[in-house]
């Protein structure tokens, strides 16, 4: 969301779930512990996010015009989408009040980034209404537009209008392993294939700004088929703060694009992505979050066919507040995994 301070946006955090997936009542902690547990917050406070120190921090050339560098490059060596539209959504944000706030985003992949140069961002003021403000934002290399991006922000409305989906009841992060975990548990096997373990161990040597934690990693790395859904736990790492929604919302549209079209994959464990794209992608911004406590990502695939799939994203606050929602649909083209390489 755009502009300054929403108030607190953890208003609502440590409260237990409704449908009790995560909360836990601590016993009493002695002073010495107390006194550890805020030595370690002060230390946490110190490693600011590299989502906020670099990946979101753009550079201003001119009025509206603003350049990105990358941290984080996937395997395919193409820029991640995720990187683009947070960093779009940053430079639209820039030029907004402090009383507008970013609900919605539409964009449109047009060319691949590459991540051997910088991305320049130019900005539309589009309009500027009483209760709307729309931004239009071109993201460029080498003279050609990379992604179009459309962002809305809107004058906070109360209305009595109120509603939302009830949050899946899964384990609760705290119980669960993340990436690298289950990596490291992977190459403990002593029966693993030489290049499975150089492949895991180039995955290990990646330095991704998000933090996850699959509830069922059998089928978040497809070891099996399975209905074409995926629920982790995610959060950027690193501390990025209370109350600015403006960062926060950058933030959660840069982890909206992780993991979200594989979720289309996962009735074929017998099929690889050959080449995989994001062609589309949109978003949506319900309520205040903290964009570096633990969230649920909810995915699900509604549909693929002809070589595209479409995937349905809700992420949620722990407390069971539904924060965000998004939909997008990618290019799959794949083929059938070789039989040696099954682990």
């Amino acid at each position: 969301m755009a502009g300054g301070e929403v108030g607190d946006s953890r208003s609502t955090s440590g409260l237990t779930p409704n449908s009790g997936h995560v909360g836990v009542t601590e016993p009493q902690k002695s002073l010495e512990d107390e006194n550890l547990k805020t030595l370690a917050s002060q230390d946490t406070q110190d490693l600011k996010s590299v989502l906020v120190t670099s990946v979101l921090n753009l550079e201003k050339l001119d009025v509206d015009l603003y350049r990105g560098t990358h941290h984080w490059v996937p395997r395919t060596q193409r820029l991640f989408g995720g990187q683009i539209i947070g960093q779009a959504l940053v430079a639209a944000a820039k030029s907004v009040s402090d009383n507008f706030y970013a609900h919605s985003l539409h964009c449109y992949f047009v060319r691949a980034g590459d991540p051997k140069v910088p991305v320049l961002y130019q900005v539309d003021r589009t309009r500027d209404g009483r209760s709307f403000t729309v931004r239009s934002v071109k993201a460029v290399q080498h003279g050609q537009p990379i992604l179009i991006c459309q962002a809305s922000f809107q004058k906070l409305q109360p209305s009595p209008l109120e509603h939302q989906f009830t949050m899946p009841s899964v384990p609760p992060p705290e119980d669960l392993l993340t990436v690298e975990e289950l990596i490291r548990l992977h190459l403990s096997k002593p029966d693993l294939a030489e290049d499975a373990k150089k492949g895991l161990n180039k995955l290990l040597a990646n330095e991704v700004p998000i933090e996850i934690k699959p509830v069922s990693p059998a089928h978040f790395y497809r070891f099996t088929p399975s209905e074409p859904r995926r629920l982790f736990w995610g959060r950027a790492r690193g501390y990025i703060g209370e109350g600015n929604m403006k960062l926060h919302c950058c933030v959660a549209a840069y982890v909206s694009d992780f993991a979200l079209l594989g979720t289309a994959m996962q009735p074929y464990p017998n099929y690889r992505a050959q080449f995989a794209a994001s062609l589309d992608h949109a978003m949506w911004f319900h309520s205040t979050f903290c964009s570096d406590e633990w969230m649920l990502y909810e995915c699900e695939s509604s549909w693929a066919g002809s070589s595209r799939g479409l995937v349905q994203g809700r992420i949620w606050r722990r407390d069971g507040v539904l924060a965000a929602s998004c939909s997008q649909e990618g290019l799959l083209r794949v083929k059938p995994v070789p039989e040696s390489s099954k682990l």
